[in-house]
């Protein structure tokens, strides 16, 4: 069967001291040490994915309407760079 090269969203986010990759249109995600092997890390298994006959596939019409936007939202003052409290504790 051949196959065809397609781009696929994935999002990496930094969680303590692992990368976590997810690729939100399949429904799947993984963890490396570093950016690099979070990257080898999803590529290995979004082709597991669709190497696996007993998965089910999403169109490619789903995969291909797929965007991405930022959203602007009010946060708190204080809640991203939380500060410690000064007073002594009771």
């Amino acid at each position: 069967m051949a196959e065809i090269s397609i781009p696929l969203p994935v999002f990496i986010a930094k969680e303590d001291e692992w990368y976590v990759a997810s690729c939100p249109v399949l429904d799947i995600a993984t963890q490396g040490r570093t950016e690099a092997e979070v990257k080898e890390n999803i590529r290995d298994l979004i082709n597991e994915f669709y190497h696996d006959p007993d998965t089910t596939k999403p169109e490619i019409k789903t995969i291909m309407s797929v965007s991405l936007t930022n959203i602007p939202v009010d946060i708190p003052e204080g809640v991203l760079h939380r500060k410690t409290s000064s007073s002594p504790a009771k």
